[in-house]
């Protein structure tokens, strides 16, 4: 049951120099705690896992474990890496910190078969310790994994209790409804309100607490009261999306870490910046301050909370 709702994602807030500020990011775990969101996760793709050496991934996830268990706030280490190796590595010291989960992802060098997948994810769960596993399946994988497929893998493994991946269209959540039930099945944060719906989804590790945690939980919190509210907001999120936010990713290159990090930067609710570390490019504060009163005229909710 801990693995639900609106899962706010740490944010590494980088300096001038390309250092990770950890003042600033103990002052973002706060605040993420203060906001009230459902839990927080660490080194998905908008943290940056790609780009931290092991030594940072270490001080990351014991600031995060030491302010969590101090607040009773739940939290999801994610132990992601390409490489399988350095993986079970960050799987094995994430697990020694005990927290709700461990996210992880398929290798990314070389597309693994489904054979060599259940395999992976057996070596996983070992390094684990019994403490459950999130399977982190983007878009952008080596392999976009269907329903059925991913529904094989958890079977197979049933350490795997939670994955975070795209939605689709009617057709893929009446996949997703026969292929992994019991499953909890995290979508994404602007599609959480049609997840909830359709009975499929368990939550989001949100891109919505990204440009407003506390906004996020509420408008989380209020779906289980009037659905019908929370898909107007939803439409008006995803018509925020596609008109202001992807355009950068489509037209012009830019990561998802920059568009969530742009997206913390409209909502300006900690000292995250939308700074990313080198080589890849961030977008610049000045987006940030031209689309903060769009966002705030569109979707007044998130900034009322």
């Amino acid at each position: 049951m801990t693995l639900r709702g609106n899962w706010a994602t740490l944010l590494l807030p980088i300096a001038t120099d390309d250092a990770i500020d950890f003042g600033h990011l103990g002052e973002e775990i706060d605040l993420l705690i203060a906001a009230g969101v459902d839990g927080i996760y660490s080194n998905g793709t908008a943290g940056e896992f790609h780009n931290q050496t092991e030594a940072e991934y270490e001080a990351i996830q014991a600031l995060l474990a030491e302010k969590c268990r101090a607040a009773g706030m739940p939290f999801v280490i994610g132990a992601c890496q390409g490489d399988p190796r350095q993986s079970l590595e960050r799987v094995r010291r994430a697990a020694a910190l005990k927290p709700a989960a461990i996210q992880i992802i398929l290798p990314d060098w070389w597309p693994v078969t489904d054979e060599e997948a259940i395999d992976f994810l057996a070596m996983m769960a070992e390094a684990a310790r019994g403490l459950p596993l999130v399977l982190y399946n983007p878009p952008h994988a080596k392999r976009v994994l269907s329903p059925e497929s991913l529904g094989r893998l958890v079977r197979a493994v049933p350490a795997v209790k939670a994955i975070k991946l795209a939605d689709g269209d009617d057709a893929w959540y009446a996949a997703a409804r026969r292929h992994l039930a019991g499953v909890a099945l995290f979508v994404p944060g602007h599609h959480l309100a049609t997840g909830i719906k359709a009975g499929v989804a368990a939550g989001a590790f949100s891109n919505v607490a990204c440009l407003s945690p506390r906004g996020a939980q509420a408008w989380t919190d209020g779906m289980a009261a009037d659905i019908e509210a929370a898909l107007d907001l939803e439409r008006r999120l995803c018509r925020f999306m596609d008109e202001h936010i992807v355009p950068f990713r489509r037209d012009h290159g830019y990561s998802n870490a920059a568009l969530d990090k742009l997206l913390a930067a409209i909502g300006g609710w900690g000292p995250v910046g939308p700074r990313l570390r080198r080589p890849y490019r961030w977008i610049a504060e000045s987006e940030a301050e031209r689309l903060r009163p769009i966002a705030r005229a569109l979707l007044p909710e998130l900034f009322e909370a």
